[in-house]
């Protein structure tokens, strides 16, 4: 047999591997035919094509690009190695690609529209829009140039102007995929919520397995507050595909806004053993258990605090929304809570480094310190807080116990008094309040029976 000849059966078998989505099976019988031919333009885009389905983005383009450079006039080839490089984050290396597509067939839009995106994720919305006007004058009836155009401008919170995009697009190409579910997304932002769900109905008449719209239809009844139809979503999801870790934690997410704990916890309980690296799964299963407090839930919720911490560093995953301060602070206060006061230190201490005038994360440093048993160091850190913001009861209160922990009573009562003054109902104030004064009386006492000892006669005199 020639090597032509066993190199075609390699990619025969590749082929079979492939519509069997076997990846890696396909991948390694195009590689061993490129070993026996590697000047086969066909072979290496079709490798490209293999690793681009298995994830693998950044090698599908070096394939793509070995395809390219063994045809380098074909604009296909180009466009498929700047998307790859795309995908795999490589913004910038993927723009010299779509360049030279543009360069090659300066009227096929795909350069275009790759290159809204490109711009888009480096925050260039000019350079990005500016690829659109072009793109518009070579193929004004290109839906895609509007639907990529629509993803910048709702990245830039433009979402009025991302609609007319869509709606161009969707009148453009109607059996466009999805185009219909990102109308629903903009409207959605707008707060048109029932225009919204209009549209994600309308998606899913025309594709009822969906997953990426079902979700999306889910999450936005949960805005509207039609939990039990968010439910059948997420659920119909699970009929698809049973293991989707992502529709499982929006159930349990749902379970527990409904005050379901227990079914919140199954259902983060799996997410979990699905994937370990779930962002925010272990947190919330914590934080459930800590409130559940049954025999074994303190220890077990610390084990996973831990895991949380080691695998995530102080920083943490920054959430999708962008909120890292406020997910940064939760994660330390629930450390607080499962008794992990030195990790909690460390997420509050770099919460004073990114922001050193807020007088809040210096407060929860302080009583990160104080729990782990360094009452100077606390104080300090509250006393900081204080200084940046002096109306701040919780650093006085916790000034207070820190000074009758150590027997100082006197700075004890002037801290109490002080933030008396700014809450007069405080509770638990007011207790500490009685209790300083109580332990007042008491020293009254004590000193007024050692005066009249000390007067008093002595035993037997006349």
């Amino acid at each position: 047999m020639s090597d032509w000849q066993e190199a075609e059966q390699h990619v025969e078998r590749a082929h079979e591997h492939y519509e069997a989505g076997r990846w890696e099976d396909a991948a390694a019988e195009l590689r061993r035919a490129l070993a026996l031919n590697p000047y086969q333009a066909e072979w290496h885009f079709n490798l490209g094509l293999t690793l681009d389905a298995a994830g693998r983005h950044s090698d599908a383009a070096v394939s793509f690009g070995r395809a390219s450079d063994l045809s380098p006039e074909d604009v296909r080839l180009a466009v498929m190695t700047g998307s790859s490089l795309l995908r795999a984050g490589q913004v910038e290396q993927s723009l010299s690609w779509f360049e030279r597509a543009a360069n090659l067939d300066g009227a096929d839009p795909a350069s275009f529209v790759h290159r809204i995106e490109a711009y888009a994720r480096m925050g260039r919305f000019d350079q990005a829009e500016l690829m659109f006007f072009m793109g518009q004058q070579t193929a004004p009836d290109c839906a895609e140039l509007y639907a990529s155009m629509a993803e910048a401008l709702m990245d830039q919170g433009q979402y009025e102007r991302a609609v007319w995009c869509l709606r161009e697009a969707a009148r453009l190409e109607p059996e466009m995929p999805r185009v219909e579910a990102r109308l629903a997304e903009a409207y959605a932002a707008t707060g048109r919520h029932e225009r919204a769900r209009q549209l994600f109905l309308r998606e899913l008449r025309r594709d009822p397995g969906d997953i990426e719209t079902l979700l999306d239809l889910g999450s936005l009844l949960v805005e509207m507050n039609r939990l039990p139809d968010a439910g059948e979503k997420f659920r119909r999801v699970l009929e698809i595909q049973p293991d989707h870790a992502e529709a499982h934690f929006r159930l349990g997410d749902l379970a527990e806004l409904m005050g379901s704990a227990s079914e919140a916890m199954v259902h983060f309980d799996i997410v979990l053993r699905l994937n370990e690296g779930y962002p925010g799964v272990r947190r919330r299963l914590a934080s459930l258990m800590l409130d559940r407090g049954e025999d074994g839930d303190a220890d077990e919720a610390r084990r996973m605090l831990e895991a949380e911490f080691t695998a995530s560093g102080p920083g943490g995953p920054v959430p999708a929304d962008g909120e890292d301060d406020v997910s940064r602070e939760a994660f330390g206060t629930l450390l607080l809570d499962a008794g992990l006061p030195n990790q909690a230190s460390e997420i509050f201490r770099l919460s004073t480094v990114r922001s050193p005038l807020a007088a809040r994360s210096w407060h929860l440093l302080g009583v990160a310190r104080m729990e782990a048993g360094e009452l100077d160091e606390g104080m300090e850190h509250a006393r900081r807080a204080l200084r940046l913001d002096p109306s701040l009861v919780a650093p006085m209160h916790n000034l207070a116990m820190a000074h009758l922990q150590l027997g100082n009573f006197r700075r004890a009562r002037y801290w109490v008094r002080q933030a008396l003054r700014c809450e007069p109902d405080d509770a638990s104030l007011r207790r500490l309040r009685l209790r300083l004064n109580l332990h007042s009386v008491g020293e009254a006492i004590v000193a007024a029976w050692r005066v009249a000892v000390r007067r008093r006669p002595e035993w037997g005199a006349d």
